[in-house]
């Protein structure tokens, strides 16, 4: 991954970089003012984290970014595999009702202008997407229950029917997340995934000294990229592991369920309209 803030504030993918009209971030656990499990750059809502830190994070992140954003927009992740179109659908309906759409949403999909859609995770992984043909960008939550669900296949397959993207003018970048060396799974995980139809021979490895199976994430996901048509030049592997790097980005195995989140974000620049 790439630095795009002096103090490492910020990461990015050097995919997305060679293309101007996007904005892109995943943030770290610096330059934040939170403390304990949240320390220090917590973005995310859904959290005990308390909303002064949350405020003065958020706003801190908008001096960060540099670029002219409309909303921020986050949903309230369940580890399924529902996505959502974030467009004019969505700003028809009261004020009221707009947040509780995002309730069990783990994908935000939109081709508006400034609108900036993101993923929060802590070992997790967040997948971010980019129709350079359409201009329509996704980011997704996939979690080890996501990605049994297919998530990533169904985003594609969303933004097919939406907007006509192919896979062949994708590009995906897969963020820090847990690693196959550090995520042990019990058999039920690993039947689920078999079950699913994945090939475990790609994806698995039985440890000796446990007798534990462990899951590869990542190649999980960029398999499903592959088979969504999206070339293998195309997909960008951040290889990251949250779990052993939980100083750099937040990790729920090593901190806690409750603790920060890392947030991963994507939109199309609003200068792209001119």
């Amino acid at each position: 991954m790439i630095s795009l803030t002096k103090r490492k504030e910020l990461k990015g993918y050097k995919s997305l970089k060679a293309y101007p009209e996007v904005a892109h971030f995943v943030t770290t656990r610096h330059g934040g003012i939170s403390s304990g499990a949240y320390a220090s750059f917590n973005c995310s809502p859904y959290t005990n984290d308390s909303s002064m830190n949350l405020i003065r994070n958020r706003h801190w992140l908008f001096q960060l970014m540099k670029w002219e954003i409309q909303e921020l927009f986050i949903a309230e992740q369940r580890h399924g595999a529902a996505s959502m179109v974030i467009d004019k659908w969505y700003f028809d309906t009261s004020e009221g009702i707009r947040q509780d759409l995002l309730i069990g949403i783990d994908a935000l999909i939109t081709n508006v202008p400034g609108y900036c859609v993101c993923v929060t995770t802590a070992d997790c992984v967040p997948v971010l997407l980019y129709d350079k043909k359409l201009q329509v960008v996704a980011a997704i939550h996939a979690g080890w229950k996501g990605t049994v669900k297919h998530i990533v296949s169904n985003v594609l397959e969303h933004m097919n029917q939406k907007f006509g993207t192919q896979g062949e003018d994708v590009i995906a970048c897969i963020g820090p997340s847990i690693s196959l060396a550090s995520f042990e799974v019990g058999d039920e995980v690993y039947e689920a995934f078999k079950e699913s139809g994945f090939d475990m021979s790609l994806i698995s490895v039985k440890k000796r000294k446990t007798g534990k199976y462990h899951i590869d994430l990542w190649e999980a996901n960029r398999i499903e990229l592959l088979n969504a048509g999206v070339p293998a030049e195309q997909i960008e592997v951040a290889g990251i592991c949250s779990y052993i790097h939980h100083d750099e980005f937040f990790s729920a195995r090593r901190l806690g369920i409750d603790s920060g989140r890392t947030l991963s974000g994507i939109m199309i620049r609003k200068e792209s309209n001119n």
